[in-house]
């Protein structure tokens, strides 16, 4: 990408895209295309057929989706897989249409299995059941990755899935209902911590594992791969395997390459905000997947690795948190 280079990030007001947008800008990227839902629903096909046409975009960052913790994806399940689908077939298609040079497609580790082997591998992908939590959002997902992978056969388009591991960061989603666990706990020790509460109930049993990533970190990996050059950039397109018989998707994993307990987590989140009562876990609370550790080796081989600890990353989360109180 030049530095003038037209980047339309889809979705730069969330966790992902604010981080990306503020990662682009600390880079000199100087012409980035962003548009509040009031001014462009990706929902709505025409209109983004409209966007395309009026302001040919490049490169496209799309990080725009519907997202949320287990309670989330468990009471909303339609809104989960239509709203994401959508999202992603107007603004996948309408790059192709247009001629955008390269698409960053953002997911989530939770296309992978239930029990996918550990840690998880792009070919993983399809080799078993989803976790049932969060399939809809999982299904729109893999989706969309199968989109730019056809698009890639059909049309000769330099599509690339990126799938995160679970971030946290500057600009999180803090609802006491639909965020994910490191927003939820944060804001629950808080409350608890100005109350008084002598403990604080966490769902499940805590011994599930997951891998974390701090958002700053995941932007710079995407800006990373969106300016890697011709030769480092098309191997992660995979091949088409109609012809190769080899699955390989265009598909590359984003992590922390480490992770750690949910009881281990929230110790460590409760220690950051202060809050000194007793941590209590109710086991009738579902847990989600038991492990959920991405493998990094194709990210690792194009270059990038994070930069920022847990127990750093949790502290700057904390303060951001705080910083959005009333």
């Amino acid at each position: 990408m030049n530095k003038d280079s037209r980047i339309f990030v889809a979705g730069h007001r969330g966790l992902v895209g604010s981080a990306i947008t503020r990662q682009l800008v600390s880079q000199g990227y100087s012409s980035i295309l962003k548009r509040t839902h009031a001014e462009l629903d990706l929902t709505d096909g025409e209109q983004v057929r409209r966007f395309f046409a009026e302001n040919r975009p490049e490169y496209v960052v799309l990080a725009a989706a519907k997202v949320g913790g287990i309670m989330a994806n468990s009471t909303y399940p339609a809104d989960f897989i239509y709203i994401n689908l959508a999202i992603q077939l107007n603004v996948i298609h309408n790059a192709h249409l247009h001629g955008v040079k390269r698409l960053l497609f953002l997911g989530s580790s939770c296309i992978y299995p239930r029990h996918a082997p550990q840690p998880m591998r792009e070919e993983h992908l399809l080799t078993g059941p989803l976790e049932p939590t969060n399939r809809p959002y999982a299904l729109a997902k893999i989706s969309g990755i199968e989109m730019c992978w056809s698009y890639n056969r059909q049309y000769g388009t330099r599509f690339l899935a990126a799938m995160p591991t679970n971030l946290y960061g500057p600009g999180d989603n803090y609802h006491p209902q639909n965020s994910h666990v490191i927003p939820a706990l944060i804001r629950r020790f808080h409350e608890a911590k100005l109350r008084g509460d002598q403990s604080v109930v966490v769902w499940g049993t805590g011994t599930p594992r997951r891998e974390f990533l701090y958002s700053d970190d995941m932007a710079n990996a995407c800006v990373h791969l969106l300016g890697l050059s011709e030769d480092r950039y098309d191997p992660l397109l995979g091949s088409d395997d109609t012809k190769t018989g080899i699955f390989a998707p265009p598909l590359v994993n984003i992590g922390a390459g480490q992770d750690i307990s949910i009881r281990e987590l929230a110790e460590l989140v409760q220690r950051t905000v202060g809050y000194t009562g007793r941590l209590e876990f109710d086991a009738t609370k579902p847990d989600g997947a038991p492990l959920k550790l991405m493998d990094t080796s194709r990210m690792d081989a194009a270059g990038w690795k994070p930069s920022t600890s847990l127990e750093h990353g949790l502290r700057k989360a904390y303060d951001d948190f705080l910083k959005g109180l009333p």
